[in-house]
């Protein structure tokens, strides 16, 4: 039963072959049995207390295709009974009075909460070995991480501890612990979910998505996931869509739009040549491949460096040890409490890109590093519009790979920061521009020293072109078998 999609689970519910209880305690014995430290809290009594609920629901006329499913959520989603660390010592003890609205949609929609998911600080990091909570391991292979921030949530679905996920994407936080982890993860475009509770890392960047195990069960996801909230000043005012809408339309004539910027120096050669038998895969599914140029590509990570810790700086402001989380026992006044208290509470990578943050926006510095990186942003965007709008627009999507390389072996680049960022270099760019980006599975690189490790297959397309996008997605998976693969 722990294999079966999302939607197959729903039908399982739906026609009364098990309960949501019985799923639940399925999913909260697997977690149990687990090594991965995908979970920081889980509650059984908390999550078999929704399950009941969701069975008088199923009982009834009340049920929706998510009624009784159980999801578990990244720890960047407050939550009011569950536990919120955000990955950090600084909100260690740290319990919500509300719930995010994300998980407030979920919670409406019937799912069932199984737990808090791991996540590198403050959703900084590109392996999950920044959460103060430990390293989260690659169910492919556990010497290897998952990718990040979300690596807790894209770990427990490919394991199976869950068969969805909420995760966050700042700069790839979705997209490459889905490739890392062979499963399927989308990034909406900006604003279109609410940021309501979600601890703020880059506000202009943050955006909420599902990982799951298909691109079917991502829409399905998005539904309940999306929607116009008052609460978020960022959050965008449109009409509510099925994203699984057009999902069995054929790809005849899809333009696909191929970056040479996304296959230069440093791809590595088994990445290259799994997406490559994707793009073929697509020509075989009717779809022509265009060949198109980004050209600012190599700026996204200097300009994504620059913006996202600026705004991180202002945003982890509000951890002082005054209100709430982590407080020095030993201080001997108020600034020296201020300073004992981030100190101690933030870790290492926080610290440095709050760091770079403050300096950016330091007096004599704004104009030379933030307002500079603001304007290349533009530019990167147009990058994108040119290849995607308009009448004289090159293609229908993008597709290239997610991630350099495979997933790297556990600590292999903890001393070495700019690698971790040079990992981002091809999802970094959709999130400047805010566009909608997914990741699916389409085959297995060599890891360095062990066995098969997933590769994943970034497709990004116009803003609000998130069905687009699904709608390729599903097509591919259903010609192929690569998201079905599970890890031993």
């Amino acid at each position: 039963m722990h294999k079966l999609t999302l939607k197959e689970l729903s039908a399982q519910l739906q026609a009364r072959k098990i309960s949501a209880t019985e799923l639940a305690t399925l999913f909260l014995d697997r977690i149990a049995a687990s090594d991965l430290n995908a979970f920081l809290h889980v509650d059984r009594d908390l999550t078999l207390a929704q399950a009941k609920a969701a069975d008088v629901r199923l009982a009834g006329n009340d049920a929706g295709p998510l009624t009784g499913v159980p999801i578990a959520h990244k720890d960047i989603f407050v939550t009011r009974n569950w536990r919120t660390t955000a990955g950090s010592r600084m909100l260690q003890d740290y319990v919500s009075p509300f719930d995010a609205t994300v998980v407030e949609q979920f919670n409406a929609a019937g799912t069932v909460t199984l737990g808090k998911l791991n996540c590198d600080e403050f959703a900084m990091g590109s392996s999950n070995e920044n959460s103060f909570y430990g390293a989260v391991k690659n169910p492919w292979d556990k010497t290897a991480i998952p990718g990040g921030s979300s690596g807790g949530s894209a770990a427990a679905v490919a394991a199976r501890l869950a068969p969805a996920a909420t995760a966050t994407d700042t700069g790839g936080s979705i997209r490459q612990p889905a490739s890392l982890c062979g499963v399927t993860g989308i990034k909406p475009t900006y604003g279109s979910v609410s940021r309501y509770g979600m601890i703020a890392f880059a506000s202009s960047l943050d955006q909420g998505g599902p990982i799951a195990k298909t691109a079917e069960d991502c829409g399905l996801l998005l539904n309940a996931m999306t929607g116009f909230d008052e609460r978020d000043s960022t959050s965008l005012q449109r009409p509510k869509e099925d994203f699984t809408r057009s999902l069995n339309q054929g790809l005849q004539g899809l333009r696909i739009g191929v970056p040479k910027e996304f296959f230069g120096a440093g791809l590595a050669a088994d990445v290259e040549a799994a997406v490559r038998a994707a793009l073929a895969e697509f020509e075989k599914l009717g779809a022509t491949l265009v060949d198109i140029s980004l050209p600012k590509t190599e700026l996204s990570i200097p300009v994504y460096y620059v913006i996202a810790p600026a705004e991180a700086s202002s945003n982890l402001s509000r951890f002082d040890g005054v209100r709430y989380g982590h407080r020095a026992a030993d201080y001997k006044d108020l600034a020296d409490m201020y300073k004992k208290s981030r100190a101690e509470g933030f870790g290492d990578e926080v610290k440095r890109r709050i760091l770079v943050g403050s300096y950016v926006l330091s007096h004599g510095y704004y104009d030379a590093y933030y307002l500079q990186a603001q304007k290349i942003r533009r530019l990167i965007a147009e990058d994108f519009q040119r290849a995607l709008a308009g009448e004289n627009r090159q293609c229908d999507v993008i597709m290239g790979p997610v991630s350099p390389t495979v997933a790297w072996d556990l600590g292999d680049k903890t001393d070495d920061p700019v690698a971790n960022y040079l990992a981002d270099i091809f999802t970094l760019s959709t999130s400047l521009a805010g566009l909608p980006g997914m990741s699916i599975p389409c085959g297995f690189g060599q890891g360095e020293k062990n066995g098969k490790r997933p590769v994943g297959l970034q497709i990004i397309g116009n803003y609000f072109d998130e069905a687009r996008l699904l709608n390729v997605a599903h097509q591919f998976q259903q010609a192929t078998d690569w998201h079905l693969r599970e890890p031993a």
